[in-house]
């Protein structure tokens, strides 16, 4: 009568094996994801207030807008161009070891004009429908409520915080090349307000899950 061997226990080496290739495994996987597919980002300022508040933790999708293969700057499988007002994360301009996230305002040949903190594209007053402006003050020391006409050069947006009067962005520095752009900024899945003094209150329940418009 054969000898059924089945419950003969692994050697604890192979079952360390297995434990480490399927370890192995989820790193890649993971890492891939991570540079093809979705990246989480944490929003460290006020500049896109109100749509994104300081403490929120957002996914972005990172394949939209093409998949940048390593070690050459072009893009490959383009599936969409940034539009305007897609809410975008790039890397800045004037530092490559930071990402910025803003509004894209201007895509290319696009004539961007301020005056007195109305946008004009193409000689037509835009509908801002996500800007917000909290100093009453129009100045003109700096292009923040007066700027251009600019026209947007080809492989290039504007952009700009939702929090205009408190962004940092292309009235400043200049656009943002294209393929630095590292995706379009896609669901709010955690919020945390460390300003707050109750515990429970730290967690901003209600925006986890929003969808990013």
């Amino acid at each position: 009568m054969a000898k059924d061997f089945s419950f003969i226990k692994k050697s604890k080496g192979a079952v360390i094996r297995e434990y480490a290739e399927s370890i192995v495994i989820a790193i890649l996987i993971a890492l891939f994801i991570r540079a093809f597919i979705v990246q989480a980002f944490k929003i460290p300022s006020g500049s896109m207030e109100p749509t994104l508040l300081i403490g929120d933790h957002l996914l972005v999708n990172k394949f939209i807008y093409g998949i940048k293969l390593p070690f050459i700057d072009e893009k490959v499988l383009v599936f969409k161009e940034p539009q305007r007002e897609d809410v975008i994360v790039f890397i800045f301009p004037k530092d490559k070891s930071k990402d910025f996230i803003k509004r894209v305002i201007g895509v290319p040949g696009d004539t961007i004009e301020i005056r007195q903190k109305k946008i004009y594209i193409n000689g037509k007053l835009w509908r801002d429908s996500h800007g917000v402006y909290r100093d009453s003050e129009v100045t003109s020391l700096v292009p923040r409520d007066n700027f251009g006409p600019v026209v947007v050069p080809p492989g290039h947006v504007m952009v700009m915080g939702d929090n205009r009067d408190r962004s940092y962005d292309s009235r400043f520095w200049g656009f943002v090349p294209i393929n630095q752009i590292k995706g379009k900024a896609l669901i709010i899945y955690w919020s945390w307000n460390k300003l707050s003094d109750n515990l429970l209150g730290k967690v901003r329940y209600k925006r986890i899950g929003r969808l990013i418009k």
